[in-house]
């Protein structure tokens, strides 16, 4: 049976309330029993009788209402819903269910990770635990009461504060945990087990102490120290830029090793990825020293973006995701570096958000339906939902932005509200109206932004003309113009940013402003211009649009030379470098002999060569465009052409540059212990680039140096670049590397994940075959999500050479690794799904191919929904 797509226009609000809910849950790994008490009352107005509540894979022992158990002829049960055909306006449910966490391999709801109880139950999690109005726009204090074996399970922790906890009989004790604050049951969690805690105390603005605890394993202990420290500075800043404060006594963070996403904001207790918790400098890289700040502060600011002020339906999820990756992204800013923090985020948003855009599962930030809301925890939903509250702040003003933000906590706090309301705010507090700014929430596809200017010598004036249009995208066949924000300046020939004057001022407003184009075709003039400019567009990144402005190489080269906003320095270096493999997958499918240009070379060559206080930045800006963003910008994709003009470019810039690189990476190298600064972190990151150019030319005595740094490195950032550059070549030494570094860290999970990741991103030709060996292997488990996405998930989106092979064998394994995930794990699975979801930018024999194996898992039976919806969509694009 096909299923049943959901509609925001349907919504409703709901037919009943629940104003406090008391459990008490007498925790086992077989048999779990929960015990729900439902204080309830009827919404004025509703017209139906019957109470219909939501729940999976329960067993029901009894029920009762105001105390008295219903006859079986008083209620229905199905496999989704329990029914009770009549209740009164005011009352009490009280039901007993049965649930087994140690078999629930989806790792929703109640499950066990390692011995260790746990709980996830956003979106729809909820309802596996214990019958219930499993929707956000229900909000009720709860008191979860929890018993288990004291041996075996000695921690036992819930949302808000403990307010008593005991021994009880047969060896078993029990906690009782309160919430004073109102919240819908997808904030609600429990952890149990052995575990051990590092704590300490952070003092509010207003003086209140509180407890912060971070539960791990004792062996783990020692990789919280990070963790904690970027808890500390995220609370700190939440005050100072946003005022906002933390309200309960304690706050505890529990890394769990089996988990879906990568962290979880309930209310007081926030369950995290192990892999977003514990770093050392031994076994974890400066990306994920970087990842586990960001998470930790995004787990922290929902406390206010998503705990305080929730979600009134499910498709409102950006309201708290997209506003709060703006947050934890303008907090990651403040500790590294602004610019390297922006880029960064901008590549991935590049790479992915926008492929997400062009292909069959393109959405607008807030959805009109969905099959299952867990395929919508989207780049769509978080990234750009990020760029648009950005485009506020860019249109308001940081201190009108703050305005908007303040009311917006002041009017709702305590509610399930929509996007619409926080526009509302925003437009409120400051008088504006972002009427046309609104359909950045409702239309999908990213924005083509064409710009083109003509300066007149003789009036001395420059005029900037642009045009915005957009493709259509699946339901949305055309699209009304958007109100995009443009920040740009004018740059002189000395690089200088000449005053900005609009025909109608009086006077120049600045050397910086932010245009706002809101129709399909606008021109604007600018006057007492001295000298024809060159326009910095897009400072900062100031709307999510692809631009197209009419840039020569020059202008691209001056751009990279003298313009002040970073991003757009860099920016300039990656349109031209596009240019040149662009001109390089050209050349490759008519055959020609393969060159780079000069002006190319030169520009590598003054980045590589000239002195820059922030290195992280030049290594960014060395590097070229990935394969995949290379991908996204084709209309048609010769991915064998794409992948050869790419390889091409490395070695001949590893050729040209071999004396340059081997001297920045040997002044770049270090002695000093490692360090997580902006400084340490840029001088790592620049050699470790040099080392990747390096490695693409057949050289003994670079594949001697990898492999020292590779046995030799006292931090786990120099290890696994050197063993990524070994890798891909194909040598005696890359398998004796493999094997050391197995030897070396086998019994550490996280550093094993690098591992699987390392071999299944490998360019060789053997890596589907190596990637299907370690399948078999203890080291992977596909009850294990960490070890999914490294092992499967790296090989079909990191290895386009290895996955898109001519003969069909990546798409081929797969379609078999989806079927084979489906039944433990539909998340997993369907995310998987979606490497398949550009097919038709491929060559007709791939297209073939990449079809069939959709065909063969749509028509699998009793295939999730979770994978019937992106394998349908896929298959209909």
């Amino acid at each position: 049976m096909t299923p049943n797509a959901i509609y925001l226009k349907d919504y409703s609000p709901p037919d009943f309330h629940i104003d406090s809910v008391e459990l008490h849950i007498d925790l086992s790994p077989e048999n779990t029993v929960v015990t729900s008490r439902l204080s309830m009352r009827r919404s004025v107005g509703t017209v139906h009788q019957a109470l219909v509540l939501d729940g999976q894979a329960l067993t029901l022992k009894t029920i009762a209402l105001d105390g008295r158990p219903l006859e079986p002829q008083e209620f229905t049960l199905d496999p989704e819903h329990l029914i009770i055909h009549q209740v009164p306006d005011i009352f009490v449910l009280t039901t007993q269910t049965v649930t087994q966490p140690s078999q629930n391999t989806a790792l929703e709801g109640l499950y066990m990770s390692n011995g260790v109880f746990c709980t996830q139950c956003e979106a729809e999690g909820f309802r596996r635990i214990t019958y219930f109005l499993d929707r956000p726009d229900v909000m009720a204090s709860y008191t979860a009461t929890l018993t288990a074996d004291k041996q075996a399970y000695p921690v036992l922790l819930a949302n808000g504060n403990l307010i008593a906890a005991g021994d009880a009989d047969n060896g078993r004790h029990w906690a009782t945990w309160h919430d004073p604050f109102k919240k819908p049951c997808y904030l609600f969690a429990l952890v149990a087990g052995q575990l051990a805690y590092l704590e300490d105390f952070f003092t509010t603005a207003s003086a209140r102490r509180v407890t912060l605890r971070i539960y791990t394993s004792a062996a783990n202990l020692n990789k919280c120290d990070h963790a904690m420290l970027a808890l500390k500075q995220a609370m700190r800043w939440d005050e100072e830029a946003f005022g906002r404060e933390y309200d309960l006594d304690i706050l505890m963070l529990v890394a769990i090793d089996d988990f879906n996403m990568g962290a979880m904001e309930n209310k007081g207790l926030n369950v995290f990825n192990s892999s977003c918790i514990l770093v050392r400098p031994d076994t974890a890289t400066d990306s994920d020293y970087e990842r586990v700040q960001s998470i930790i502060g995004h787990e922290y600011f929902h406390n206010w973006t998503g705990n305080r002020i929730t979600c009134r339906d499910w498709f409102q999820l950006s309201l708290k995701e997209g506003l709060t990756v703006f947050r934890d992204q303008e907090f990651s800013a403040s500790m590294v570096s602004k610019a390297v923090k922006r880029i960064a985020d901008v590549r991935a948003l590049r790479t992915h958000q926008f492929a997400e855009d062009s292909g069959p599962m393109a959405h607008p930030v807030r959805p009109d339906s969905y099959i299952e809301i867990n395929n919508f925890y989207t780049m769509t939903v978080y990234n750009k939902g990020a760029e648009l509250i950005r485009m506020m702040q860019t249109l308001l003003g940081v201190d009108g932005f703050r305005r908007g933000m303040d009311l917006y906590f002041e009017r709702h706090d305590g509610q399930a509200v929509t996007t619409d309301d926080f526009v509302c705010s925003m437009e409120d507090a400051n008088g504006v109206d972002f009427s046309q700014f609104r359909r950045w929430y409702t239309q999908a596809g990213t924005p083509l932004v064409r710009v083109s200017g003509e300066y007149n010598e003789s009036a001395r004036t420059y005029q900037l003309r642009m045009k915005q249009s957009c493709l259509p995208t699946p339901g949305q066949p055309a699209k009304a113009p958007l109100h995009i924000p443009i920040e740009l300046s004018l740059l002189a020939a000395n690089g200088r940013a000449l005053p900005l004057q609009l025909a109608d001022e009086t006077a120049s407003v600045g050397e910086t402003r932010v245009l706002e184009l809101r129709s399909a075709d606008e021109t604007v003039c600018f006057v007492n211009v001295p000298e024809r400019p060159i326009p910095s567009l897009l400072r900062k990144f100031s709307a999510p649009v692809k631009l197209d402005a009419d840039y020569s190489d020059d202008d691209l080269a001056f751009l990279l030379a003298h313009d002040s906003d970073e991003f757009n320095r860099w920016d300039a270096g990656q349109q031209l470098a596009v240019r040149v493999l662009f001109t390089l997958v050209a050349d490759v499918q008519a055959n020609r002999t393969l060159s780079i240009s000069n002006s190319f070379i030169e520009a590598f060559k003054r980045t590589l060569t000239k002195p820059e206080t922030d290195k992280l930045f030049v290594a960014h800006s060395l590097t070229l465009p990935s394969e995949a963003y290379l991908a996204e910008l084709l209309v048609q994709i010769n991915i064998d052409a794409l992948l050869a003009a790419r390889h091409y470019a490395c070695a001949a810039i590893a050729q040209h540059f071999r004396t340059d690189l081997l001297e920045v990476y040997e002044s770049n190298r270090s002695s000093e212990p490692y360090a997580y600064n902006a400084t340490a972190m840029g001088k790592r990151g620049l050699k470790n680039l040099c080392l990747y150019y390096l490695m693409h030319v057949d050289d003994a005595a670079v594949r001697k140096m990898c492999v020292a740094q590779a046995n030799h490195a006292d931090n786990m950032t120099d290890a696994i670049s050197a063993l990524a550059a070994l890798v891909n070549a194909n040598c005696s030494e890359r398998d004796e590397a493999l094997a050391q570094f197995y030897h070396t860290w086998q019994h550490d999970s996280l550093v094993m994940d690098k591992w699987l990741s390392l071999q299944a991103n490998s360019q060789a030709e053997d890596a589907l075959e190596r990637v299907k060996a370690l399948i078999e292997q203890p080291v992977f488990d596909f009850r294990k999500p960490n070890k999914v996405r490294a092992l499967i998930g790296g090989f079909c989106f990191g290895n386009l050479r290895g996955f898109h092979k001519a003969n069909g064998e990546g798409y081929e394994f797969l379609a078999e690794q989806v079927l084979r995930l489906d039944p433990i794990n539909p998340q997993i699975a369907a995310r998987l799904l979606s490497a398949l979801s550009h097919w038709r930018k491929f060559d007709t024999a791939r297209q073939a191919l990449m079809t069939a194996q959709i065909e063969r898992i749509v028509r699998s039976p009793s295939l999730s929904k979770d994978s019937f919806e992106i394998a349908s969509k896929t298959l209909s694009s």
